[in-house]
């Protein structure tokens, strides 16, 4: 590592719970495959390069890991391969999971998991990772029903011990409000970016209020989703990253973290050179100028 290098330090850090991470963490979809994540014939990844990415990871400096037992193409699994690139693990290192979406065996989507399922979930997760306990667990749903069962189901088994800290994800306030009067909550998870859902920007504001993390996903994919980046920036944005002479994807990271001290990134990818540029944006330091303009992007780009 040359002294050039910027460590996810350059972020600075947040706490979930008793767990001090540095703000720039790893997500893990894009690790089992390459191309599109979350289909049944997804192209699986070199696993060398697989690992390699996660333990460059690591060095530098990233000690927030974002995974989930349905992270998976026919050959690797995301789970398996944090386990054996990064077993044992460091002190520091948190390993966030979500646990609710289920797959079966060739990849197709099952109906969400029941309160009853979640605790098989939550098994699975710690066989793949090597664990004992899982450091965060986010109940991710979909739609806008009630979430306090399958939240209380997750919070007995932190009672129990097999979790430390709960979160939620792809949710309302109105959910936040409901599992906060089941159990602690340390992280929201929603899609969230630069010119996606400006309508999520009050939530934001609410978790920030709250001493809640914000932890939005897609960042850098926007509205590409599990398709991963497209090649189309704003010319803003385009701008931007120009006169500070880095990549698009660096320029929204910054953007993303800039909504907030307790704003988490959890970019993902397969290829070094892109961490690498992902981890430095925490290091970028947008002007209020800039800011901005950015901001009109936000609530005008489709």
């Amino acid at each position: 590592m040359t002294s050039q290098t910027i460590t996810a330090a350059a972020a600075g850090t947040w706490r979930l719970g008793d767990l001090t991470v540095n703000r720039v963490g790893f997500g893990t979809m894009r690790l089992p495959q390459t191309g599109e994540a979350l289909i049944p014939d997804a192209v699986p990844r070199d696993r060398a390069q697989a690992i390699s990415v996660l333990r460059r990871a690591v060095e530098l400096g990233v000690n927030l890991i974002d995974t989930a037992g349905f992270y998976f193409s026919p050959l690797r699994s995301a789970n398996e391969l944090i386990n054996r690139a990064l077993a044992p693990y460091p002190a520091d290192l948190v390993i966030a999971t979500k646990v609710g979406p289920r797959r079966d065996p060739s990849g197709r989507w099952l109906p969400h998991a029941t309160p009853e399922q979640l605790r098989g979930q939550v098994e699975e997760n710690l066989r793949q990772l090597g664990r004992d306990h899982l450091d965060v667990v986010n109940l991710r749903i979909v739609g806008t029903d009630s979430i306090a069962e399958r939240f209380g189901a997750l919070a007995e088994l932190r009672d129990a011990g097999l979790i430390r800290h709960l979160g939620i994800s792809n949710v309302t306030p109105a959910h936040l409000a409901e599992a906060q009067a089941v159990a602690p909550v340390v992280c929201v998870q929603n899609a969230y970016g630069l010119g996606m859902r400006p309508e999520q920007d009050d939530f934001v504001r609410i978790c920030g209020d709250q001493g809640v993390a914000f932890v939005p996903f897609y960042t850098i994919a926007a509205s590409q989703g599990q398709a991963g980046a497209s090649e189309g920036d704003a010319p803003e944005v385009v701008a931007a990253a120009r006169a500070h002479g880095v990549s698009p994807a660096r320029i929204r990271i910054a953007w993303t973290l800039h909504r907030g001290p307790h704003v988490l990134a959890i970019p993902g990818t397969g290829d070094c050179d892109h961490l690498v540029d992902n981890v430095a944006a925490g290091g970028l330091r947008l002007s209020e100028e800039e800011l901005t303009v950015l901001e009109s992007v936000h609530h005008h780009e489709s």
